[in-house]
């Protein structure tokens, strides 16, 4: 699935909302946070031998809305993928500050960056986030920087230039 062209403003619009969004998982019954431009102490902790570590969603591919029914099939679908990786995971989201979305996501452990970064374009995302062991956070998007964004020092950016439509 290749990404959509949104254009600079959208795309521009979509990252600052990713850096600006909570992440949080799951451990038991206790939620623990993930923040871009951090470490992931916990994760380390728990997974030592891990080395990496990514956050990936299969809901609203391409951050265009679907049908809850649609996003939860497609859910489905990774967690299906994630345990044929036969590496940890554990259950994720990502939100709003403010709440007014919220999207079910996973936190895999040891996948190697070419495979995660397959897994996300499979799914449609745009951004996904990914920790090496003892490296602060980065969120990935999969498209061109846009002309003009004020780039931010944990921002990559997986293509060269924007895709023609």
């Amino acid at each position: 699935m290749s990404s959509p062209n949104f254009g600079a403003a959208p795309i521009a619009d979509l990252v600052r909302a990713y850096l600006a969004a909570e992440y949080r998982w799951q451990h038991n019954s206790d939620w623990h946070d993930l923040h871009i431009g951090l470490q992931a102490p916990a994760l380390e902790l728990l997974f030592p031998d891990a080395g990496t570590f990514g956050l990936l969603s299969a809901w609203n591919p391409h951050s265009i809305e679907c049908a809850e029914l649609d996003n939860r099939e497609a859910d489905r679908a990774l967690h299906q993928d994630l345990v044929a990786t036969g590496a940890p995971f554990l259950a994720a989201f990502a939100s709003a500050p403010n709440r007014s979305w919220r999207e079910p996501s996973w936190v895999v452990m040891g996948l190697p960056v070419e495979r995660f970064d397959a897994l996300s374009r499979k799914y449609g995302q745009l951004g996904t986030l990914w920790w090496t062991t003892g490296r602060p956070g980065r969120l990935r998007i999969d498209a061109a920087r846009p002309d003009g964004f004020d780039d931010d020092e944990h921002v990559d950016w997986l293509r060269m230039a924007i895709d023609a439509a």
